[in-house]
Parts: structure tokens; C-alpha cells; sequence
């Protein structure tokens, strides 16, 4: 288990750096150089989202069937191609086609894809390695935002994409180290007895699931809107451009720290509690991003604390069907469920374009901070609904 936690930390790592937050190191040069809207190039990340969202569920099954190994190695060279076909292609129409397949491959490679698989090969007893993949996962944006902003200087940001075709490439091999559907790993790693989950049926499995899907599909939207934008924010707000790279490169020190955090000394705490304590951070921070543009110290509590509260959701979105729902379906059930996350996702990039465009960074901050007190209500209701009961149950340790 440990060489496959290792495996698919840099795994996911290396994914999210080059495909979900792409368009924050290279939006803003595609802007300058193709000459479109800010809308339209954004547009391509919506896209890639709205595939995600489309393909969420029969990913999740394909898990389910054929295992995470063949599921994510498809994914790998999917990216591959998804970023070969941005940096050549040319006109609106290939740069389009090219996020479709981006969008396909991140619903392959990304944290649902990795936490099913775990699921299937540890069972109950995934939390912690969930926890653990995220580590290095966390530190994505903080890697991958200046570096991507380096090769686009250095290279253009074509040459760039051809840098991260060849780096999607190398994560083929980490996730050749799944075991195989149904192999021995499969059936040693399974606890004899899982606790009963909290919401099995009737109509607490009815509000689990709705209340973990508006979770998610929130949680979703601002951190697409932040992936896509935050380096713009923190720019528009009034920080020179190197400076605003350098503020939103620390939500990845934010995002690693809490997971460590987590990871180190967070094994009793509940999920329930966990998500609701996270959602409470991000309402904080987008307040604190407000005044980013006057006080520098700001910018830092905006990233670091939004980074926090993201890195732990995300933690719980994985974990908490773990302890709501029943682990054995828990690709196809939890794929329908983060399916409309994906979806609402898909405007974030376009509405936050459109807010920034037409009333300034500061509206789009308000914004946030609106959607991240959503969050917050929605987290607490599954919290006072079921936490009681998660106290009587026993975590899996």
C-alpha cells in the first residue's frame, strides 16, 4: 500500500499540475497571443469541466468494473494527447477539441478517479491513504503555476504544453503500480467488518446525498473560478504580476499543510466534523481577499487560509461516502454525485471572466465569498443531521 500511496501522490501531483490549473499559469499569455476574448479562452476550461461532469458516473462504474489501473492509464494518455493537441492545434475549433479530451482525461486521472480506486483496494480502511495521495497533490498549483509561468516565458506557452505532454507521459508508469481488478491486493486489503454506514437507505440516504452533492458542486465552482483566476484576482486587485504568482502559489502550502495536519493528527477526528471546520475557512479567506490589493499580509491569509480549507474538502470528499454510503459502489454513487459539481464548474471560468471583466476583482471576490458561505451552511447541515450518530460509530482506524 505504501509504494502505491507514494505512486499516486506524484501521480496526481503531476495531473492536476498540468491539466487543472493549466489555465492559471497560461490564461493570460493565450490572451495576449491568440487575441481572443478572455471569455473564450476560458471557455475551453468550462468545456473541460462540462466533460468531466457528462462522463462522472460511467467513469466511476468503469472503476468499479474494470479497476482504477486501466481507468487511469487511459487517463494519462489522454492528457498526453489533450496537451499535444493544444499546443499545435490552431483556431477555435481544435483549441476546443483539445480541452473535450483534456477534460475527459482529468476525470480519469484526478482525486474521484484516485479515491475510488483506493476505495476498491483498501475498502474502509482508505482514509488515511486518501488523505496521504493528497499531500503531494496539494502542492500542485504551487509547483505548477510558476513553472508553467516560467516555460511560457521561456518557451511560449505552445512550447510549454509540449513540456507537459511529455510530463503526462511519465505518469503512465505510476499508474501501471495499481494492482490489478480483482488481484490479491484487492482481497487482502479489505477490513472483515466495516461499521454500518450512516446513511444506508430511506431518507437519510436521500439528504446525505444531497447535502455531500451541493457540498461538492459548491466547493467545485469556487475552486474552479480560483484555479482558472486567482493569479488574475490577486492581479487585478492592484499586486504586480510576479507578485500575484508568487501570493497564489502559497494556496498550495495552505492546501499541503492542512493535509499533513490531517494526516499527522487528525486520524479521530470525524469527517463530518473535518468538512464542516474546512467550510468554515473558506468564507474567511475570500473575506481576507478582498482587501488583498491594499494590505499584502492579506494576499497571504487569502491563499494560505483558502489553500487550508480546499486542501481539507477535498480530503472529505473523499472520506466522508467512505463513512455515508456503502464503499462497495462507491465509484458509480459517488461519480453521479460530484457529476453536477463538474457541471455548475464548467461556468465557473467564463462567470468569474465576465464578473472581473465587467465589475472588478473585488466583485468577484464578494462573489466567492457568497458561494464559500454556502458551503459553510451546507457542511453544518450535514453535520447537525448526522453527527450525532457519527459519534456512536466507530471510525475505521
Amino acid at each position: 500500500m505504501r509504494r502505491l500511496v507514494w505512486c499516486l501522490g506524484f501521480s496526481q501531483f503531476i495531473c492536476w499540475g498540468i491539466s487543472y490549473y493549466m489555465l492559471g499559469a497560461f490564461g493570460e499569455a493565450m490572451v495576449r497571443d491568440l487575441g481572443w476574448p478572455r471569455t473564450l479562452v476560458h471557455g475551453g476550461f468550462a468545456l473541460a469541466l462540462l466533460v468531466m461532469g457528462g462522463v462522472s458516473g460511467l467513469a466511476g462504474r468503469w472503476v468499479d468494473q474494470r479497476g482504477g489501473r486501466t481507468v487511469m492509464v487511459a487517463g494519462s494518455l489522454l492528457l498526453f494527447t489533450g496537451c499535444l493537441g493544444l499546443a499545435v492545434g490552431k483556431g477555435v475549433a481544435a483549441y476546443y477539441l483539445a480541452w473535450a479530451v483534456v477534460g475527459l482525461a482529468m476525470r480519469l486521472t484526478l482525486y474521484d478517479a484516485a479515491f475510488a480506486t483506493l476505495a476498491h483496494v483498501a475498502g474502509q480502511g482508505a482514509r488515511r491513504p486518501m488523505a496521504q495521495i493528497t499531500l503531494l497533490g496539494g502542492l500542485a498549483s504551487t509547483a505548477f503555476w510558476p513553472l508553467g509561468h516560467a516555460l511560457a516565458e521561456s518557451l511560449g506557452w505552445r512550447g510549454a504544453l509540449w513540456v507537459y505532454a511529455a510530463l503526462a507521459l511519465l505518469t503512465v508508469p505510476l499508474h501501471l503500480a495499481i494492482p490489478r481488478a480483482g488481484g490479491p491486493a484487492h482481497a487482502t486489503q479489505v477490513p472483515p467488518a466495516p461499521p454500518e454506514p450512516l446513511a444506508a437507505a430511506g431518507p437519510d440516504r436521500l439528504w446525505a446525498a444531497a447535502l455531500f452533492a451541493a457540498v461538492t458542486t459548491l466547493v467545485n465552482f469556487l475552486n474552479a473560478g480560483m484555479s482558472a483566476h486567482m493569479v488574475g484576482l490577486l492581479a487585478g486587485l492592484g499586486l504586480a504580476l510576479p507578485l500575484a504568482v508568487g501570493m497564489a502559489a502559497l494556496r498550495g502550502v495552505g492546501q499541503s499543510g492542512a493535509r499533513l495536519a490531517e494526516v499527522l493528527f487528525g486520524a479521530r477526528l470525524h469527517p463530518l466534523a473535518l468538512g464542516a471546520f474546512a467550510a468554515l475557512l473558506l468564507p474567511l479567506a475570500c473575506l481576507a481577499g478582498v482587501w488583498a490589493g491594499q494590505v499584502l499580509a492579506m494576499a497571504v491569509v487569502f491563499a494560505l487560509v483558502y489553500g487550508a480549507g480546499n486542501g481539507l474538502l477535498t480530503i472529505t470528499r473523499g472520506t466522508l461516502p467512505l463513512v455515508l454510503f456503502d464503499h462497495r459502489t462507491y465509484g458509480a454513487f459517488v461519480g453521479r454525485l460530484v457529476a453536477p459539481g463538474f457541471l455548475l464548474s464548467a461556468c465557473a471560468p467564463v462567470v468569474y471572466a465576465a464578473v472581473m471583466d465587467g465589475y472588478g476583482a473585488a466583485a468577484a471576490l464578494w462573489m466567492s465569498v457568497l458561494v464559500a458561505a454556502l458551503v459553510f451552511a451546507a457542511s453544518m447541515a450535514l453535520q447537525l443531521r448526522f453527527g450525532a450518530r457519527a459519534r456512536t460509530t466507530p471510525l475505521h482506524p
